[in-house]
């Protein structure tokens, strides 16, 4: 099996315009754009409980949703003029998909923030906790894909 099947080109220009999106982001506004904070502030429309209330997921719940709409655009944009056309296919259970989405969602509270709050905004302003934590998902990662992989079950 080849390490990148796909080849590494398109990897290599989503990062950049990641890396470009974000910063230009933070340049302009100041505002850092951490994609679990856009699914807390999200929420806060809708549940009451004090957690999604703070201040700070609600005053920024604007900005952040245009910022999710943004990215879904974006994506569906470089989908249709750029991609070739095929559909996505993932060979997992929904019930694996649901708790894999679960067990993101408990880690990215756990950690106060996701991959890419902590993995593009917060080591690109040489934050240590994002350091800790992208280590911490990075080696979690490689150990499950091994593990799973070893187990006949990826």
């Amino acid at each position: 099996m080849a390490f990148l099947p796909n080849g590494w080109q398109h990897y290599l220009i989503g990062g950049l315009l990641i890396g470009s999106g974000v910063s230009l982001l933070f340049a302009l506004t100041g505002l850092i754009g951490g994609m679990s904070s856009v699914y807390s502030s999200t929420w806060s429309w809708i549940l009451r409980t004090p957690f999604f209330q703070q201040p700070r997921l609600v005053n920024s719940r604007q900005w952040r949703l245009a910022y999710a709409v943004g990215l879904i655009i974006g994506a569906a944009l470089w989908w249709t003029m750029l991609g070739d056309g095929t559909r996505v296919h993932v060979d997992l259970s929904p019930l694996r998909l649901l708790a894999g989405g679960l067990l993101v969602g408990y880690g990215a509270r756990l950690s106060r923030g996701c991959t890419s709050g902590h993995g593009i905004c917060g080591l690109a302003s040489l934050n240590r906790p994002s350091m800790l934590a992208v280590c911490t998902f990075m080696l979690t990662a490689i150990v499950t894909a091994n593990v799973l992989a070893r187990l006949g079950a990826a």
